[in-house]
């Protein structure tokens, strides 16, 4: 018997039949205390100390061309090399909570 690997993308996902999605939604409407978390091990300080951010997710980059303010500039430049990372995780940092909030861009 032969298996072959299945891989999905967001764009490729199929969409979930009528009994996943309810079963989505029950799942969804659960109050926190009734997940059965027994069987997940709890985190240490030590496996904190341990962790690499991004080991398995990498988004994948765009190059652009911007126009910022002059002054915004210098101030991103101003604590020395790496301001193009600040300036991403600045818009990480308004999108995740534009998301959360459900506000558009």
């Amino acid at each position: 018997m032969s298996t072959e690997m299945v891989s999905y993308t967001q764009e490729t996902l199929p969409p979930p039949s009528g009994a996943e999605r309810d079963r989505l939604k029950a799942l969804a409407e659960l109050p926190d205390d009734q997940i059965d978390t027994s069987d997940i091990p709890e985190w240490t300080a030590g496996d904190f100390r341990t962790a690499e951010r991004g080991k398995f997710y990498r988004p994948l980059k765009a190059q652009i061309t911007a126009k910022v303010d002059r002054d915004v500039l210098a101030w991103l430049k101003a604590d020395g090399p790496g301001y193009q990372s600040r300036m991403n995780a600045i818009l990480r940092r308004e999108m995740l909570q534009a998301v959360r909030t459900g506000r558009k861009a």
